[in-house]
């Protein structure tokens, strides 16, 4: 599946890499087995044709970003989204532009209480976000989604959405928060990510959502991505699996070609 003259190049929008020894935030949810650096992540990308990818801000690590930075000065094929403070300056957010920062992960699912987005502080990062041309990239509880969709969406910003909106288990195409997506998806402004289909439950519902998001959408603004290192799953899934995934869930070849590249080439890299 590697790149052709009438083919676009094959694009993974989320995984992580971290060391074990980078620092962890004090409410992360998960504790690393072992390295998932920058190099092994290339390594893998390269032995399975996939030209370029995404790195997502990794909430274990809050806003330590520089080991994501130092990845993008040295892999220009890569970008990468960042968590940051509601704080930080317009200056800032330029230069990790200029480094291949294309977006902000907001990953409050995990959270009892998530902040406050309808704050001054972060109605004005996201007006920011929205003028670098950078999108939100979330994944949160459906019971709150519906007021970060409405201020992201008022910013002029463009929302990314991880695994699908993520149900909870039993739910699938049923969970409200599921439903929220496809509602903002109709609005014309969302991406939604196929991935981590290992994560829902039962493992028959990552199919369930896949179909009725491309039903919703013929296949536009959505892209594909392995998850990798797995967090949590770590020697339960391949990088090879999460690819017959995306087969399985997108059986047209045109389409899959479109999800699996073209769609993530003008959302990350133009």
């Amino acid at each position: 599946m590697a790149e052709t003259d009438n083919e676009p190049p094959l694009v993974d929008t989320h995984f992580h890499i971290y060391t074990t020894d980078l620092p962890l935030a004090p409410n992360a949810w998960h504790k690393p087995p072992e390295d998932a650096g920058a190099e092994r992540l290339i390594k893998l990308l390269d032995e399975h044709g996939i030209a370029l990818g995404v790195v997502a801000a990794a909430s274990l690590h809050g806003e330590y970003n520089d080991y994501v930075r130092d990845a993008l000065r040295k892999y220009r094929r890569l970008r990468a989204t960042a968590i940051v403070s509601p704080s930080i300056s317009v200056y800032e957010l330029e230069r990790m532009r200029d480094d291949g920062f294309v977006g902000i992960r907001l990953m409050w699912r995990t959270l009892a209480e998530a902040p406050d987005i309808t704050s001054p502080a972060y109605r004005r990062l996201l007006r920011r976000v929205a003028d670098l041309g950078w999108h939100v990239h979330l994944i949160e509880r459906a019971d709150r989604l519906p007021a970060m969709m409405q201020e992201i969406e008022a910013a002029g910003g463009r929302m990314v959405i991880d695994h699908m909106g993520m149900p909870e288990a039993g739910k699938g195409v049923d969970d409200p928060g599921f439903r929220l997506v496809l509602d903002a998806i109709d609005r014309g402004n969302t991406w939604v990510k196929l991935s981590a289909g290992y994560r829902f439950k039962p493992p028959s519902a990552a199919m369930d959502c896949a179909r009725q998001l491309i039903r919703r959408t013929g296949g536009e603004r959505l892209v594909w991505a392995s998850d990798w290192p797995f967090a949590a799953y770590e020697n339960q899934v391949t990088y090879g699996e999460t690819l017959a995934a995306l087969s399985e869930w997108v059986p047209d070849a045109a389409m899959r070609l479109r999800i699996g590249g073209r769609n993530a080439l003008e959302l990350y890299f133009m």
